[in-house]
Formats: structure tokens, C-alpha cells, sequence
């Protein structure tokens, strides 16, 4: 009765699938699990196997493709490529070692599970993806963003965005030529229309994108009403143009990647962006029999057991492979122990294109369930996990040679005599400073770009990772005089603690005999940072000021 006036017409059907969100969300929310994970539950619900109430297929297809191409809209604007290039050899090499390894493997085991060679195609490719929005929040919640795993972490995640949008882009040429009459023609002419598109985008990025968004942001929802009228027009050309909804939607956000209104945009579009998805987990909820789900049980374990062990490992390898320390790579590697979204909608797209059956579908989006809601509890609880598997990876002898980036670098015959902690503007002064003064300076950042400015100069330096216990035993502190802490307090380490309250107390456990200094921007805090084991704070902003009187004073006498 309930189910017949549901689904007597489109409204109490949406409504109806609203509310089921909610409450789905809600204990997902209790569970600690992330959205995309109450969301694919919410479509296995609705759709045919148990609710039945996600019947009315085009308004939900309708939203589903628009939420599709708001996400790929959102992959362009904050596809970050200087991330990468700043990162260099550890985000390509974890990155691409890291896809290929899956893929290859991947790949095999497939082939050994019984399937057919294309769905193992398929399906070794949707392995290789990992969720950016997953792991941005559950970093970003443990304010692990800025150590140094995190942003290695984002940096291999943007080599897989790209990879993403490579392997959409040959689903489409494949597309184009598996068309009924489709010849070498249309597929050159559909080339060359992305091209074309392609070069409209290069040019409203140079001379239009920055002045337009000034003139819409003064009001606020003009700015994001034109975003997503820009994602849906750019995703309907190229849907028209034979490329695909998803790569138009894509062409769009990077038109804007480039204002300064990027992260603006970004931010208030998310909610858009998972309402929208959540009508694309219904649709593939309406498409999925559960049925077939249990037939692959076995299949989906031994998926899920490769993306959930293998992923991290071979992350792990590479890392330790470069020189970074056997802690460093497995936070790092925790980040790929899942799925993603986009690996749902490229076997989606395949499932349209007649290469893989339903079937299949099915099977991933089960992978997607199992790895998504483990790794989530794995990447918050990843150093007690790491305390666990640590005596293993010791044993084996894996990550044990720190490089010079990551440990003290070369180092003079001489230890040095002050070690600077943060080498942004005021501590990257400081150690100038000190550095002209005659003293022995070492500097340490958590930027790979700050460390290397750093030792453009000529001064010593390494990347370091406050939140790795193990790094300060690295460190030339043999014959420093002082540790001097510069980091801002929003430069957190593990959960909310003060990273250099963190410091200090790391130090003084390894025996630390030297003086510490630690700079604070708050003069409140100076009584807690000092009973907290500090011999001196340093107020730059009240030092700078009274420097600043000094200089004034000397120009003129003070006056009477």
C-alpha cells in the first residue's frame, strides 16, 4: 500500500528517496562511514531487490548525468598540477607505480577469478582509482593535510585524476567507433571537435575567465549559478559533439581553474555535487540484483582484499624505494585502500557501451562497499594500525634507508648549532639571520617547495614530518645550541594537539639538552608554552614592533 501511493508519482518518490537518504546518511554518520557509502547503500535499497520505490528512470537518469558532470567539474577546478610538479619524483613514480601495479595485477587475478578478458580490463582499471573526496575529509578532519604524507598522498591522488580523465577520454574515442556506421571519419571528426573545444577553453582562460568571475563574484550565487550553467552547457556540447557529458563537464571546470575564485566555487558546489551523486547511486541501484551480488561474493573478497592490502604495499615500496621512511609510506599508502566513485561511473560508461554486463557493475560497486567503509576506519585509526605493523615492516627491512630529504641531508663535518623548525617567512628570516650572524644553521619544513628554496640558498635543510616520532631521532642534534619552532599553531600534528608543544615534549624524551625557542603570534600564551618545557617564546609581531621603534628612535630622538 505504502509502495503504491510512493510510487504514484514522481514527487512522493523523490520525497520518498530523500527520507531514506537521511536516515541511511544518519546511521552511516553514527558508523563513521562517508557519504559515498550511504549513498550506494540508499540505491541497493530503493532499487528493484528490496524497496522497489526508484522506478521512475528518467528523472533520476536526469540528475544522475547532471551530478556526473558537476563532479567532473569539480575534479577540472581543482586539478592542482603544480602539486605534482612540486612533489616531483615521489608523486609521479607513487602514482604511476601505484595504477600500474594495480591495473597488471589487477588484472591477472580477473583472469584467474574466471572472467572474460574485457570485464578483467575493466575492472583492473576501476581498481586503480582512489576517492579524493574520501580521503580530503578524513585527512583534512585529522588535520593531516600538511604533514608530509598528506600532501605526498595528494600528490599521487591528482596522477590518478589524470589518469582517470586519460582513460574516460579513450572510452569515449572507443565509443565513438563502436557506433553503428561509426568510421575512421567520425572518429577524427569527434577528435578534432575536442580539440576545437579544447582550444575555446585556452582562450576564454586568457582573456575572459578572470574578468568575467571578478564582475559575477560581487554577487555570490551569480558566481556559482554561472559554474554550474557552464559544467551542464559544457557537458550537453560535449554529449552533442560525440566526447561525452563527462569529459565536457570536465573541459568547464578547468576553464576556471585557473581564477581566483577556484576554491570559492569548489566549496559551494560540493553540496550540489553529492546531492546530485546520490541520484547516480540510485540509478545504479536500479540497475544492480542482488541476486547476482551473492554470486559474486567470492570474487568481490578477493578484490577487495587486493585493493585493501596491495594498494598500501606497493605505495609502501615505492616510498621506501626513494629513500622516505617505512612510517611516511604506510600513512601514505592507507590513502589507496579504497575505490572510488569514478571507478563506478567508468564501469558504468562501459555498461553503456555493451563491453561488460551488469553484472560486473555489480561486482565493483560490492569492492567500492567493502574497501570504502575499511579504509575509512583504517586511515583514522592509521597509527595505531602503523604501531601494529610496524615490528613487521622492520623485520623486513622495508623503509629503513631515510633519504636526505626526509632525514638530515649532507651534512658539514660539523653539527649544527641551531635547527630552525618551519622555514616560511618568519622562520625562513630567521635562519638567514642566524646563518649571517655565523652560526650553524639546519632548517626543516614539512613543503617540499620551502626545503628547496632553502637549499637553493646554500643552507642545509631537510622535509620533516613533526607527526613521525622517528624523524627527530634522524636529527643532527648532537651540537645544537637551540631548536627554534616557527610553525603557526593551525600546523598541527596528529589530531588537535600544538605540534610544538608536541616538539618540545619529543625532544626533551630523546634527551635533548640544548634550549628551545618557540614562536607564538599570541602573547597569552606564553606562560603555557614556556611551563610546557620552552626556555624562550618569541612574539614576531611584539618583536618586529619594538625592532621598528629601535629604527624609528634612531632617526630621530624620542620625544621629551
Amino acid at each position: 500500500m505504502l509502495t503504491e501511493w510512493i510510487v504514484s508519482s514522481v514527487f512522493n518518490e523523490i520525497a520518498a528517496l530523500l527520507v531514506l537518504a537521511a536516515g541511511v546518511g544518519f546511521l552511516g554518520l553514527v558508523l563513521r562511514q562517508p557519504l559515498i557509502v550511504s549513498f550506494i547503500a540508499v540505491g541497493i535499497l530503493a532499487g528493484p531487490s528490496v524497496l522497489n520505490i526508484a522506478r521512475s528512470a528518467e528523472p533520476i537518469d536526469l540528475l544522475a548525468e547532471l551530478g556526473i558532470a558537476v563532479l567532473l567539474f569539480l575534479v577540472g577546478v581543482k586539478l592542482d598540477v603544480k602539486l605534482v610538479r612540486t612533489l616531483g619524483m615521489v608523486a609521479l613514480a607513487t602514482g604511476l607505480g601505484q595504477v600500474i601495479f594495480t591495473s597488471v595485477f589487477g588484472f591477472l587475478i580477473c583472469l584467474a577469478l574466471g572472467l572474460d578478458p574485457i570485464t578483467s580490463l575493466y575492472i583492473s582499471v576501476a581498481l586503480t582509482f582512489s576517492s579524493t573526496i574520501i580521503i580530503v575529509k578524513l585527512l583534512s578532519d585529522k588535520r593531516e593535510i600538511e604533514t608530509l604524507h598528506g600532501r605526498i598522498a595528494l600528490g599521487f591522488l591528482i596522477v590518478q585524476d589524470i589518469v582517470v580523465v586519460l582513460a574516460m577520454i579513450a572510452l569515449s574515442a572507443v565509443g565513438v567507433g563502436a557506433r553503428s556506421g561509426a568510421g575512421p571519419g567520425d572518429v577524427l571528426r569527434v577528435m578534432a571537435s575536442g580539440f576545437a573545444m579544447l582550444g575555446v577553453v585556452i582562450l576564454f582562460v586568457k582573456f575572459a575567465a578572470n574578468p568575467l568571475t571578478e564582475r559575477l563574484a560581487r554577487t555570490p550565487e551569480l558566481l556559482i549559478g554561472f559554474a554550474i550553467a557552464l559544467a551542464a552547457a559544457f557537458a550537453a556540447v560535449g554529449e552533442g559533439l560525440g566526447f561525452g557529458k563527462e569529459l565536457g563537464g570536465l573541459l568547464a571546470g578547468v576553464a576556471l581553474a585557473s581564477t581566483p575564485f577556484r576554491d570559492t566555487i569548489a566549496a559551494r558546489m560540493a553540496p550540489l555535487r553529492d546531492f546530485l551523486l546520490l541520484f547516480f547511486f540510485i540509478a545504479l541501484g536500479a540497475q544492480l540484483d542482488l541476486r547476482g551480488l551473492g554470486d559474486s561474493g567470492f570474487a568481490a573478497v578477493v578484490l577487495s582484499l587486493f585493493v585493501l592490502v596491495g594498494n598500501p604495499l606497493i605505495v609502501v615500496l615505492i616510498m621506501a624505494g626513494l629513500g622516505y621512511h617505512r612510517r611516511t609510506g604506510f600513512l601514505a599508502g592507507l590513502t589507496v585502500a579504497q575505490i572510488s566513485e569514478f571507478s563506478l561511473i567508468f564501469m558504468a560508461m562501459g555498461v553503456s557501451l555493451g563491453h561488460v554486463s551488469g553484472d560486473s557493475l555489480g561486482l565493483v560497486t560490492l569492492v567500492g562497499l567493502i574497501t570504502i567503509a575499511a579504509s575509512t576506519y583504517m586511515i583514522t585509526y592509521s597509527h595505531q594500525l602503523y604501531r601494529l605493523c610496524e615490528p613487521l615492516l622492520a623485520r623486513l627491512k622495508i623503509g629503513e634507508r631515510v633519504r636526505a630529504a626526509e632525514g638530515h641531508g649532507a651534512q658539514s663535518d660539523r653539527g649544527p648549532e641551531v635547527v630552525v623548525f618551519g622555514l616560511g617567512r618568519y622562520g625562513g628570516a630567521l635562519g638567514r639571520h642566524l646563518a649571517a650572524s655565523g652560526r650553524r644553521v639546519f632548517g626543516i619544513d614539512i613543503s617540499p617547495h620551502a626545503v628547496r628554496r632553502w637549499r637553493d640558498e646554500g643552507y642545509e635543510g631537510a622535509y620533516g614530518d613533526l607527526s613521525d616520532p622517528e624523524f627527530l631521532t634522524t636529527l643532527p642534534l648532537a651540537q645544537a645550541r637551540w631548536v627554534i619552532a616557527t610553525m603557526r599553531l593551525r600546523d598541527t600534528g596528529v589530531g588537535h594537539a600544538d605540534a610544538r608543544i608536541v616538539l618540545i615534549q619529543q625532544l626533551r624524551e630523546l634527551g635533548y639538552e640544548g634550549r628551545i625557542a618557540v614562536a607564538s603570534t599570541e602573547e597569552a600564551e606564553s606562560d603555557f608554552v614556556l611551563e610546557s618545557g620552552a626556555d624562550l617564546v618569541l612574539t614576531p609581531f611584539a618583536d618586529a614592533a619594538e625592532r621598528a621603534l629601535e629604527l624609528i628612535n634612531g632617526f630621530e630622538p624620542a620625544p621629551t
